[in-house]
């Protein structure tokens, strides 16, 4: 559900003091004792003025362009988690990208907690953040992208912009910003190999039931790959599971009780192979003389592990560097609105976990 006050998809012209003031009740000039806290008000009084903010969406409009002119200037990165090596290197191309141009970067993390994400939003916006960069899976339906073109419109209107990173775009006519990697194709470069060296029976693990972005490209990937080889898509292969190194652990364990029926492993993110490597190891089965294994994302976990993974690399840092340069180049004149959408390349990186299936066991 998206929150009553949350602003409209379509642009609104923006609210003034005195629409405002006419919907609190009170003066304008209570209005700016309000805003600027240096005045007594009664709590009553000053409850309706700020309900009143919140409903005419006034602080996003126009109160945040006179913060703008307050201290550093800002880029806002917002994340699930920062314990993430993919997230910790896009962030770390957001804030090279914004120290390069005079900005200070602030990350906010959510926990994956949609509403959390909505108010560390707002919040950036009320402070005059130039962009406000989201990244991270999402359930791309109707009420999600609802909320985001609202949220796209409302930035827009107080001079920020929302970046959307390694997220589907919205939509034309929405005013945001979107910066992706070639995720599926990653995901089908790196089962192709797999199917290539003679596998047929590929455990996928990683997926997630509720649909996230993220694992259905891979899956994705995953099935097109298996389409084109020939090789018939199993619904019993695809093991669901988090992004978590011990979730993965469990979840393959489990399976591993009752029986191997694969001949490789396709864990979505290099975390989860980890978890799966350890299991594999754990339940006396070697990689790659039992059992391919690949990842995905190459990070650091990827040449730790041994063998050292056979994964997909992504370009995390380009990613964070794309998204500020391209969301602050269009306020400052560097890029056009048209050049707003920018998708990154992803490849297979060959190291130590595949070899052919052992005879017979394909």
């Amino acid at each position: 559900m998206i929150p009553s006050d949350a602003a409209s998809a379509t642009p609104a012209a923006p609210a003034t003091l005195r629409d405002v003031a006419e919907r609190a009740g009170v003066s304008m000039a209570t209005v700016s004792r309000v805003l600027a806290d240096n005045y007594p008000v009664a709590q009553r009084t000053r409850q309706r003025v700020l309900r009143a903010i919140r409903e005419l969406d006034y602080v996003a409009n126009t109160h945040a362009r006179a913060l703008r002119g307050r201290g550093t200037p800002t880029v806002a990165f917002v994340l699930n988690d920062v314990r993430g090596a993919s997230f910790a290197q896009v962030a770390h191309g957001v804030e090279e990208e914004a120290a390069r141009r005079g900005r200070i970067c602030l990350i906010c993390t959510t926990q994956g907690d949609p509403v959390r994400e909505l108010s560390v939003v707002r919040t950036m916006r009320e402070q005059g953040a130039g962009a406000v960069i989201l990244i991270g899976g999402v359930v791309d339906d109707a009420a999600y992208r609802e909320q985001m073109t609202a949220i796209a419109h409302s930035l827009d209107a107080s001079g920020s912009r929302l970046v959307l990173c390694g997220r589907p775009p919205l939509g034309s006519g929405v005013p945001a910003t979107c910066v992706e990697y070639d995720n599926e194709g990653g995901a089908y470069a790196v089962v192709s190999r797999l199917l290539a060296q003679g596998h047929r029976r590929i455990l996928i693990l990683g997926t997630s039931p509720n649909g996230s972005t993220t694992a259905a490209g891979r899956l994705a990937g995953y099935r097109r790959a298996l389409a084109d080889f020939d090789a018939p898509f199993d619904e019993t292969l695809v093991q669901h599971s988090d992004f978590t190194r011990a979730e993965a652990y469990e979840r393959l364990r489990e399976r591993l009780r009752v029986g191997r029926d694969f001949t490789a492993v396709f864990a979505v993110t290099d975390t989860v192979a980890a978890g799966a490597l350890a299991a594999l190891s754990d339940a006396g089965i070697e990689v790659p003389a039992d059992v391919s294994l690949v990842g995905y994302d190459d990070v650091d976990p990827a040449t730790d592990l041994r063998p050292q993974l056979t994964t997909v690399h992504v370009p995390y840092e380009e990613l964070g560097r794309t998204a500020v340069r391209l969301a602050l180049g269009l306020r400052e004149g560097e890029v056009s609105s048209a050049e707003q959408h920018a998708m990154l390349g992803t490849h297979v990186v060959v190291r130590d976990s595949t070899a052919p299936p052992p005879p017979g066991t394909a």
